[in-house]
């Protein structure tokens, strides 16, 4: 069976049948905040709805001209897949969430969209960041010299991008001057890993689809340290993320790791109260 998902990659279209390029009746973009999260998580629907998605910025990279026009609404609508009567279109870009003019320009194509946020604990989140840059430049300053504008201080650095990303509740306000709490979704990162049957149920009944997806589609890779698909789709192999996933995190000094928990806790405790969740973060 098919989840009613039309996903594309980017230059291909989504289909095989020939229908008028339109406005999804519903559209559910993942604004993850952990990339591999959100690479998971739409990799999860793939066992059920086929390749894959689709990852054009269209509301933040690929308008940086800062002119949200009408003339701009059909370009970022023949972007989308064709999408058949029943299905649901995603679109995934991780940094929806932290532009601030992402919300307004969603409303304005499609107000009714469904969003889905993957959050993950800041502090983790900050390292993860780091140790993605840290593969591309080697010469980058440490961690730790990077978090705080003085370390003597302890004054936390939130003018760098990886920390100024985790002040999740921040960029939620934004989010809630367009878009109505109950139509967004909040997946745990954490929970994606530890219980990603239970998640992605959650997903599934927040798009109103079936709950196909079970434990069953799922085995743990102690080399990757998160759960993989057992069969792809169209293959007879397990599927995991590619070797940019999953990758070992620098050591970082625990006093660094401790003074990032007490700056993020009051952010975390006001997104727990503005979401219904406790993600357990502290």
């Amino acid at each position: 069976m098919k989840l009613p998902v039309s996903v594309r990659p980017r230059g291909a279209i989504s289909h095989p049948h020939t229908v008028a390029a339109s406005l999804p009746a519903m559209m559910a973009p993942s604004l993850s905040l952990y990339h591999s999260c959100s690479r998971r998580c739409l990799g999860y629907s793939e066992l059920e709805s086929g390749p894959a998605s689709i990852n054009v910025h269209i509301w933040c990279a690929v308008l940086e001209l800062r002119c949200y026009t009408q003339a701009s609404l059909p370009f970022s609508r023949d972007l989308m897949p064709r999408t058949l009567e029943g299905q649901i279109t995603m679109e995934k870009t991780p940094s929806y969430f932290v532009t601030k003019e992402a919300p307004a320009r969603i409303s304005s194509m499609a107000k009714g969209t469904k969003l889905i946020v993957v959050v993950r604990d800041p502090v983790t989140r900050a390292i993860s960041d780091y140790t993605q840059t840290l593969s591309k430049k080697p010469d980058i300053p440490t961690f730790e010299s990077l978090t705080f504008k003085n370390r003597t201080t302890g004054l936390i650095d939130t003018s760098w991008s990886a920390i100024q990303i985790g002040i999740y509740a921040k960029h939620l306000e934004n989010w809630l001057l367009y878009f109505p709490i109950g139509q967004i979704l909040f997946v745990s990162g954490e929970r994606l890993i530890s219980d990603p049957a239970g998640e992605l149920g959650r997903v599934q009944d927040f798009l109103g689809l079936k709950r196909i997806i079970t434990d069953k589609h799922f085995y743990f890779n102690k080399t990757k340290g998160f759960p993989c698909l057992k069969k792809a789709e169209g293959s007879s192999k397990p599927h995991c993320l590619g070797k940019t996933k999953g990758r070992t995190h620098p050591d970082i000094d625990q006093e660094v790791v401790q003074r990032l928990r007490d700056f993020y806790r009051p952010f975390n405790m006001k997104f727990y109260q503005m979401t219904g969740q406790d993600f357990g973060w502290d």
